[in-house]
């Protein structure tokens, strides 16, 4: 960047921002806004409704918290009554609690003057109460828990709102929420200002901008969906079906993928499908779907965040709903209709993006690959294309070129040799015998159960001993196939030749392990030894015999 540029840069010091927000931004480590933060925050501050388009990981998050925050701040100058003044939405619960943390943290050096609560957790609306009796500042939800909360008589909205944001808002009338937004509308002030924040400009944003936004600033960066090249490498490997198992296998074990991996499957089934697949080959993996409860969701994906995975197996398979599907309809899956994995959840450092089964719309695409190559960071998507997929794979080629206005295909072919792995295909329908749908289903209810057990019953117990939380691991395997030893192992003949000739910087060879084998005589005594009878030996219940004491 030229020094010219970085003079025209708006610093967060000349926004007249208060000095304990200053101090707050400083202690997250960030000295310059983004380019989205640049241009929000001042319109913000002047009070006007705002509609803000960015790509993922663009930092919209603070771009309108530190200008509520600021606002709540200077308001507390000129009176002291304690109410609620910003209401934040997001689509998802994993969202909310990402928003609410960004604002705790924000408000780390005046938490005393701003309050926020996030009421998103599946907790009863009753032992919600009390925290909003206390009338916090900022209020953190979905649509449809705010209006549950407002017609128990625990929220108000009427008399004192000033503020509501909106974020990922393309997502929001995906979710089912259309009829909550209309009616969350009648529960608001007349006058009120709005942000309304997205990666895209879909018809939904744009619908739902007539409803909330008055005379709206549009904000449209000049930049593509995604990173540009040099930061977002984007490859396409031509597939069977059948070969996608024995290309991960491969993929994995081989170490040709390397660092935090999420692989994007469509549907649940799919989700545990590649699990126990995994399993077989000793990859442990975590399973991330909209089954397993809301704290086990967001405690896995802390934990990935911290290091302690390098794969998470992701099902967004709300992106496949009908937008026109009723909430009622969808309840009856029995799946929490307020999550998606690939919407906005802030994954730290993932190197690579895998999409299993290519994304149904370009929508998609881009959110799953948004995962990765976040701030300045550099990643890496691959995309398994089968002959079916291959239209939605033009679909998004076409649209991401149209977007960046370059001829050349923003993807590229994977360069892998599949006669190379011809050994793997074979393991890979071993492996596959073993997944049947009844071990799926098994597998499902498994890992629920588990899950609810981790997260309701011993709630209280991991609140009182923190560190046990730490240890509680999710990508423990299933055991509902039965494990195949021989597959854990890959023989140096089924390395391809050209890895081989990569030395130390490829796959590293596994040194046979020689174990010794008892002699017959050994063989015996231990079998005498065992029995009672013959050693007229007895440990006892309590434990080894103790020699007595001459």
């Amino acid at each position: 960047m030229s020094d010219e540029e970085t003079e025209d840069v708006l610093a967060f010091h000349e926004m007249g921002l208060d000095d304990r927000l200053l101090k707050s931004i400083s202690n997250l480590g960030w000295s310059q806004p983004t380019a989205i933060q640049e241009k929000a925050i001042p319109l913000v501050l002047e009070g006007k409704d705002v509609l803000a388009k960015a790509r993922t990981g663009s930092g919209k998050t603070a771009a309108f918290a530190i200008p509520i925050i600021q606002k709540i701040l200077s308001t507390k100058q000129t009176t002291s009554r304690q109410c609620v003044k910003a209401l934040v939405l997001t689509p998802t619960k994993e969202l909310c609690s990402q928003a609410g943390q960004k604002i705790l943290e924000l408000t780390s050096c005046c938490s005393k003057e701003v309050k926020c609560v996030d009421i998103s957790p599946s907790a009863s609306l009753p032992s919600q109460r009390p925290m909003l009796m206390e009338m916090p500042d900022i209020v953190v939800g979905t649509p449809t828990r705010v209006i549950a909360h407002i017609q128990a008589g625990n929220l108000s909205l009427k008399d004192t709102l000033e503020m509501i944001v909106i974020d990922e808002a393309d997502l929001v009338f995906s979710f089912g929420y259309e009829q909550d937004i209309q009616r969350l509308i009648g529960f608001l002030p007349k006058i009120y200002q709005a942000i309304l924040t997205s990666a895209t400009l879909s018809t939904d944003v744009r619908s739902l901008k007539m409803m909330v936004l008055h005379n709206a600033v549009i904000l449209k960066l000049d930049e593509s969906s995604l990173p540009e090249p040099s930061q977002l490498i984007q490859y396409h490997l031509k597939c069977e079906e059948a070969d996608k198992f024995a290309l991960i296998c491969a993929l994995l074990k081989l170490r040709l993928v390397r660092g935090k991996t999420i692989l994007f499957v469509n549907t649940v089934d799919r989700c545990y499908k590649l699990k126990l697949f995994l399993d077989q080959f000793g990859v442990s993996a975590c399973v991330l779907n909209s089954e397993l409860p809301m704290n086990s969701r967001c405690h896995i994906v802390s934990q990935f965040n911290d290091g302690l995975y390098d794969y998470i197996v992701a099902s967004d398979e709300n992106l496949l709903y009908d937008p026109k599907q009723t909430p009622q309809d969808r309840k009856k899956k029995h799946k929490d209709k307020e999550y998606s994995i690939s919407r906005g959840v802030d994954f730290h450092n993932v190197s690579n993006i895998i999409n299993f089964d290519f994304p149904p719309t370009v929508q998609a695409y881009i959110h799953r690959v948004g995962r990765t190559a976040r701030g300045d960071n550099q990643g890496t998507a691959l995309s398994f294309v089968s002959v079916k997929e291959m239209p939605l794979l033009k679909q998004v080629e076409d649209k991401l070129s149209e977007a960046s206005g370059e001829t050349d295909s923003v993807f590229k072919p994977y360069q892998f040799r599949m006669e190379e792995i011809e050994g793997f295909r074979y393991r890979a329908k071993d492996a596959m015998r073993a997944v049947t749908k009844v071990a799926i289903r098994e597998a499902r209810l498994k890992e629920i159960k588990k899950e609810l057990l981790n997260s309701q019953k011993l709630k209280s117990y991991f609140e009182d001993n923190p560190r046990d939380l730490q240890l509680l691991r999710h990508d423990k395997s299933l055991h509902t196939v039965k494990g195949q030893q021989h597959l854990k192992h890959i023989p140096d003949y089924l390395v391809p030749p050209t890895l081989k000739k990569m030395g130390a910087g490829g796959y590293k060879r596994a040194r046979p392990i020689h174990k010794k084998m008892p002699s017959k005589g050994q063989m015996k005594y231990k079998k005498r030894k065992a029995d009672p009878l013959k050693s007229f030996e007895f440990a006892g219940l309590s434990g080894p015999k103790r020699k007595k004491k001459k």
